[in-house]
Parts: C-alpha cells; sequence; structure tokens
C-alpha cells in the first residue's frame, strides 16, 4: 500500500480543527497533516504580539496541541527559513494555510509563496479568517469605501458562506495527522509567558481554545443574545459575546459564529437583536478592509490634516490614564477593568479612549499602543481603525467635536453605579446619584484622586485644538 503523501498545515489565526478551510481542504485532497505554528515576531515589527496576546496564544496553542494528540511542532523565528527546513525534513509535498491580512503577512506569504513554488512545492492558501476578501466589495469606480454603510450593504448583506461539515471524513481524519521527524520546541520554549505574574487574573476570566470559544457562544446564545441590541451599551450587564479574542486567534471561525447566531435568533424571534450583532462583525470587517486598502492605517491618520494636530505630551497623564487613576469613575473602571481581564467593554473603550484623545489632548498613538499591549483581543485593523475613529481621524470617524462626557456616558450607561462599583471598591459606599462625579459628594474617600482635568475646559480645549487644524488645511 502506498504511503499517503504529506502535506504541512500551517496554523496561523485558525488555531481550531472544526469548520477549518484549509484543514479541511487538504483533508479532502488525501493529505497525510503535519501541523505547524511559527511564532514569527522578527516579521512583526512593531506589531508583534503584546503581553495579554501571548499569554492568550500559549494557552490557545496548548488547547489545540492536546487536541492534536501532541503533535503540533512549534517553532519560533521566520517561517520563510523554517518551513523549507521542515520540508526537507518531513518530505512534505505541500503546504497548506489560511490567509492573514496584516500588511507584514501580506508581504511575507507572498514571499514564502513564490519560494516553495519555485522549489516545486504545491502551495494553496484560502479564505477563512474573514466572509469577505477585501478586494471583493468595492465601489462602482473601482475604490475602496471608507464608510461603512455602504460598505456593508454591498457585500455584508448578501448570505456568507456557510459553515465546513463539522467533520470532513469523520474522526478518520486524525489517522491522517503525521508524527514528524522533527519535533519542534517545547511550549514553553517559546516564552510566551510574562515574567511576572499578572496575567493570573486572565485566567480567572477566559478560557482560550476552541471548546472554550464554543462555551461562550453557547453562553451568547443563552443568556446574552435576547436584548442585544438594547442592552449591548451597558457593561454592567452581561448583552456582549467576549467573543473577540477567539475570533481573532481562530478559535471559531466567522462563519460558524454568524449562522450559528443567526438560526438561534431565528428561532428565538429575537431578528433585530441578531441583525445587530451581525452588524457589529460586519464593523470586524470594515476594520480588516480598512488596514488592507490603506496599510499605514496603524499610524498615518486618514484625513491627513490631523498629521498637524497639537497634541499634548503629558506622561503623568497617560501615566495615571493607563492605571485608572484619573478620577473619573467610568473611565477608571474601564482601565481597570482592561489590566485585570485583558478586555474591557465597547462602549466603555469608547469613552476612555474619547477622554485620552479629547480631554487629556494625547495622541490616540499612546492610546492604540497601551491596548495593543493590554488586550486579550488585540487585533491590528480593530485596534487602528478604532482609535482613528474616536480621534476623528479615520474613515467613517466620529466627527471631532463629539467629545464623550464620561459623567452623563456613566449616568446613561451604569445608571446604579455596579460597574464602577466593580472595579472602582474606593467608591462603593457612594450612591448612584453621587458615584459618576465624585467630587461633588462630601463622602468621597480621600484616597480616590480629584480629576485630572476640568471635562467643560479640556472640552473647549480640545474645539479650540481642532479649528487650529481647520484653519490650517
Amino acid at each position: 500500500m502506498a504511503k499517503p503523501i504529506s502535506a504541512l498545515f500551517w496554523f496561523r489565526q485558525d488555531l481550531r480543527l472544526q469548520d477549518n478551510t484549509a484543514l479541511n481542504a487538504a483533508l479532502n485532497k488525501g493529505y497525510s497533516i503535519i501541523p505547524v505554528y511559527i511564532l514569527d515576531h522578527d516579521n512583526a515589527g512593531p506589531w508583534a504580539m503584546g503581553g495579554a496576546s501571548r499569554w492568550w496564544l500559549h494557552e490557545s496553542l496548548a488547547s489545540l496541541n492536546r487536541a492534536l494528540g501532541g503533535r503540533l511542532i512549534l517553532k519560533s523565528g521566520r517561517p520563510e527559513k523554517i518551513l523549507p527546513t521542515l520540508i526537507g525534513q518531513t518530505g512534505a509535498k505541500a503546504v497548506f494555510w489560511n490567509r492573514c491580512y496584516e500588511p507584514w503577512q501580506i508581504a511575507r506569504d507572498k514571499t514564502i509563496k513564490d519560494d516553495l513554488k519555485g522549489r516545486g512545492i504545491t502551495v494553496e492558501s484560502f479564505k477563512d479568517f474573514l466572509l469577505w476578501e477585501p478586494w471583493e466589495i468595492l465601489k462602482d469606480d473601482g475604490t475602496p469605501y471608507k464608510v461603512f454603510t455602504p460598505f456593508y450593504r454591498k457585500g455584508c448583506l448578501g448570505s456568507p458562506l456557510t459553515p465546513l461539515p463539522a467533520d470532513p471524513l469523520a474522526h478518520a481524519w486524525k489517522q491522517q495527522l503525521c508524527t514528524s521527524q522533527d519535533g519542534g520546541d517545547l511550549l514553553s520554549g517559546l516564552g510566551l509567558l510574562p515574567k511576572i505574574n499578572w496575567h493570573a487574573t486572565l485566567a480567572q476570566t477566559w478560557q482560550p481554545g476552541e471548546t472554550g470559544a464554543q462555551i461562550r457562544l453557547q453562553e451568547f446564545i443563552q443568556r446574552g443574545l435576547r436584548g442585544y441590541k438594547q442592552d449591548r451599551n451597558r457593561p454592567d450587564f452581561e448583552n456582549v459575546s467576549r467573543l473577540s479574542p477567539h475570533l481573532h486567534f481562530g478559535e471559531i471561525s466567522i462563519r460558524t459564529l454568524w449562522h450559528t447566531v443567526q438560526n438561534a435568533g431565528r428561532s428565538e424571534g429575537l431578528e433585530s437583536d441578531t441583525d445587530h450583532f451581525c452588524s457589529e462583525l460586519g464593523w470586524r470587517e470594515f476594520s480588516a478592509y480598512l488596514l488592507y486598502h490603506y496599510p499605514d492605517l496603524p499610524r498615518a491618520p486618514l484625513q491627513p490634516r490631523f498629521a498637524h494636530f497639537p497634541w499634548r505630551d503629558d506622561p503623568a497623564a497617560l501615566r495615571a490614564w493607563q492605571k485608572g487613576q484619573t478620577g473619573i469613575p467610568i473611565v477608571d473602571a474601564g482601565m481597570r477593568q482592561l489590566w485585570q481581564t485583558g478586555w474591557m467593554h465597547n462602549r466603555v473603550r469608547m469613552i476612555v479612549a474619547s477622554f485620552l484623545v479629547k480631554n487629556l489632548l494625547i495622541h490616540w498613538h499612546h492610546g492604540e499602543d497601551w491596548f495593543w499591549d493590554t488586550l486579550v483581543d488585540a487585533d491590528l485593523a480593530n485596534n487602528s481603525a478604532s482609535w482613528q475613529w474616536v480621534a476623528g481621524c479615520g474613515a467613517d470617524a466620529a466627527p471631532y467635536f463629539r467629545i464623550f462626557n464620561p459623567v452623563t456616558q456613566g449616568e446613561k450607561f451604569d445608571p446604579r453605579g455596579d460597574y464602577v462599583r466593580q472595579y472602582v471598591p474606593e467608591l462603593s459606599a457612594l450612591s448612584a446619584d453621587e458615584i459618576h462625579a465624585p467630587w461633588t459628594s462630601r463622602h468621597t474617600p480621600a484616597a480616590y484622586p480629584p480629576p485630572l482635568v476640568d471635562l467643560k475646559a479640556s472640552r473647549t480645549r480640545a474645539l479650540a485644538a481642532f479649528e487650529q487644524i481647520k484653519k490650517a488645511a
């Protein structure tokens, strides 16, 4: 009996076995699979993973390796060098992967594909991370959209691809796994875990991996989907999915998520909630789309006039913001939630970002960098597009003169103060009427700092700064 031909399957942002496009393709073509993950920090440059993402990746790879029976090859270095070496060691005749969309990944993958094909190796890549390829949705004149609504209407209201079969060859496909001649580096050798034990609280909050993603999805459907449209802005409620890190690392496919939620919503009569949730997935697509068409998005404002904005250099205020010591309760609650859990509610992300950029006049790059290091769902496209949106310099951006008032935002979206009390416990004795503006209360504990800035005066200062670049434009 002829020995089956082997293929490397290169795991990237698709750390799962179910509904995995490239993996299914390789299996259905009869290849014996050699699974490999390569930690590539060299090509990533300044956008190598931050601390929280590295912790998540460690746990996710451990979960994936268990599912693969300990056969996952783990390497660290440049894939353009490692893949040819593995091919030589294993005799693999093909390499399969799912496409990634960060600019450095696109350039790297093209180099690798051209090199391997020149060596006579079959290379196949697939759409998997997104519902629609960035080049598939363009305006009638062939240019990319810069506004979300027409982008979503044109591309994302159609029916996306359905999930692939749960197991293309039932359980027999695991017999197609090779045991490589090179066992790879141990997971601990990748050095993903931080040297200090700050990540202990992350482990209390999350279950990285494919199983954790499925559990989280079912919890959202059971407890969070009903009322999503109305209550997703309430950080004191549970009407958000918290699936963003699982999506980023590909522990659940976007197809599975879209269709599972759609089906659950229809069966429960929750079409409005479901449609709103899917539109949020559309924003994820739009962010990736923007990064593809505007690869300088992480640093260059899409509106060029903001290149001359008069940002302030205030390291002390930046540190206070990072530590949740601004004296503005909803801001401090959000920043402490971020540090403790590696995640922050989306409404609060907008509030803390607006405070940094507009009330403190600190460059959005500093906020982007802090989120990159501390979010377990740190995603270059989402992070860059979202910070530009709040700063008023991006695509479909909130107007610069739209400045969130953190007190009124807190009163509207955390009306009882439960969210603030959870993360700023020193204010727990204050009433709901006092907790979002504790400087107005006689009972504010001395340990809680006064506000870094006067909200009204800092708003006026921000608008004056905006007028400067309007005149210069």
